[in-house]
């Protein structure tokens, strides 16, 4: 069995094509519901935020898994499954794995090291094991990705990322006002976006002392609630609107930032000319732009009158060197980190073979035993449990080595290979190995569902 991902993200999608995705909290246990009655599919785990839908199932087969998935996403969105595949990524195996650890880890995010995808993945895990949807391969992937994510933010400052990239473009942007007259400090702001990187952009101006601040968003609704809280948390004047006003509440304003999670440029050359025309600020049109990819169009900054600072441009600052700093140790452990959870997946697969073995030398010593006794029925019982102990210590030497050095070798990647090697070596029984790992998962899933 194998882990499927299926994903669409803001790195992915545009806003429109995310807004269709969205999952509401009722929709999420169905659509979950829907993916596990598929025979290809054994167990899924939905995770749903503003900015990412990713599906996460274990799977028999590649292809017939993707098909189900799809399908069941077409049924949800309305989309066509050319329209879906257009924008989605889909990971298979290590490689699947190796994304719920980076997006845990808060390396995938809008805001790099924000730590509310790691609540969020954990919401999705104990949805699935309500509704008898994770088994044993997404109970140990859930548990080890948030064990990542928790010892990324404990051993760096990668939660601190998001926030210093802020800090530092708008930094800059007072100290460009400033280079060539002495201009005031920056009293409005506007903020394109109202996601999580929005949200920092506003904290951020409103403690740096920018007095209003004016919020754009697709949806005029997120931008007002975004701009109604930031205006109670620290008493400044804010608005929330929509893109169709962005000319004018560009024109006066003394710095934009934009964050918008967009695919392509919001901000194009006759938005900004249109805002030039009706400007009365004497000071240079500032752009901070944190788009990843540009939220301005690059043609934009050769504007005169106006100055664009992107992120590609913040890359020399200390503070933005070591917020990068951060990001490659958190890119260290999450690589560490799979390799050991790969390893020990890899071991496990070759445990129910090795128990196999072991219980067929069991069975052969009991089996000699008894011919024994029956053979030598003038042994007492000292002498019978000695020979016993005797025949079962040899056994055990025996088997020592092949059993340790094949887990050894299973961490290499062809742990199936030596496996199949002892069942033939050995002549164990076709599904012997298999009915001892369903016994050891019955066993295991019972523990884990006693301990929530």
């Amino acid at each position: 069995m194998s882990v499927l991902l299926f994903g669409v993200s803001h790195r992915s999608a545009p806003v429109s094509v995310l807004e269709r995705l969205t999952v509401s909290d009722t929709d999420r246990p169905k659509i979950v519901e829907a993916l596990v009655r598929s025979p290809a599919v054994s167990e899924a785990m939905l995770v749903s935020t503003c900015n990412r839908v990713e599906v996460y199932a274990v799977v028999e087969a590649f292809h017939p898994a993707l098909e189900a998935v799809g399908d069941v996403f077409g049924q949800h969105t309305g989309m066509s499954v050319s329209e879906l595949t257009g924008h989605a990524y889909v990971r298979y195996s290590e490689a699947a794995v190796e994304h719920l650890f980076t997006v845990a880890a808060g390396l995938d995010s809008m805001v790099v090291g924000e730590q509310q995808i790691l609540g969020q993945i954990r919401t999705a895990y104990t949805e699935a094991d309500q509704h008898k949807s994770a088994g044993r391969t997404l109970h140990e992937l859930a548990q080890q990705a948030l064990r990542v994510g928790k010892r990324v933010h404990h051993e760096t400052g990668i939660d601190r990322a998001g926030a210093s990239v802020v800090s530092v473009a708008l930094h800059r942007a007072q100290a460009t006002r400033n280079a060539g007259a002495d201009q005031p400090p920056m009293r409005s702001a506007v903020v394109f976006g109202a996601g999580a990187m929005g949200s920092l952009a506003t904290s951020q101006l409103a403690r740096d002392g920018v007095h209003e601040i004016t919020i754009v968003n697709r949806t005029a609704a997120r931008a007002t609630e975004l701009a109604e809280g930031v205006a109670e948390r620290y008493g400044v004047t804010a608005y929330g609107t929509s893109f169709d006003s962005m000319a004018e509440v560009m024109a006066d304003a003394d710095v934009v930032v934009t964050c918008t999670g967009s695919v392509s440029s919001v901000i194009g050359v006759a938005d900004v000319h249109s805002a030039l025309k009706q400007r009365t600020n004497p000071a240079p049109l500032m752009f901070c732009d944190l788009g990843i990819p540009r939220d301005v169009d690059p043609v934009v900054a050769a504007l005169p009158g106006v100055h664009v600072i992107n992120i590609e441009g913040l890359r020399d600052d200390e503070e933005t060197k070591a917020a990068q700093d951060d990001a490659v140790a958190a890119r260290g452990i999450v690589a560490a980190e799979l390799s050991d959870y790969l390893a020990a997946q890899r071991q496990a697969e070759v445990t129910p073979t090795v128990a196999a073995l072991r219980q067929r030398a069991a069975d052969l010593v009991e089996a000699e035993i008894l011919r024994l006794q029956s053979r030598l029925p003038d042994l007492d019982t000292a002498q019978r449990d000695e020979v016993a102990k005797t025949v079962r210590r040899v056994a055990d030497k025996l088997l020592h080595a092949p059993t340790v050095r094949v887990k050894q070798l299973a961490s290499t990647g062809r742990g199936d290979h030596y496996a199949e090697a002892l069942r033939e070596l050995f002549e164990l029984k076709p599904g012997a190995a298999e009915s001892v790992s369903a016994s050891e998962a019955g066993i295991a899933a019972h523990g884990d569902s006693d301990s929530h």
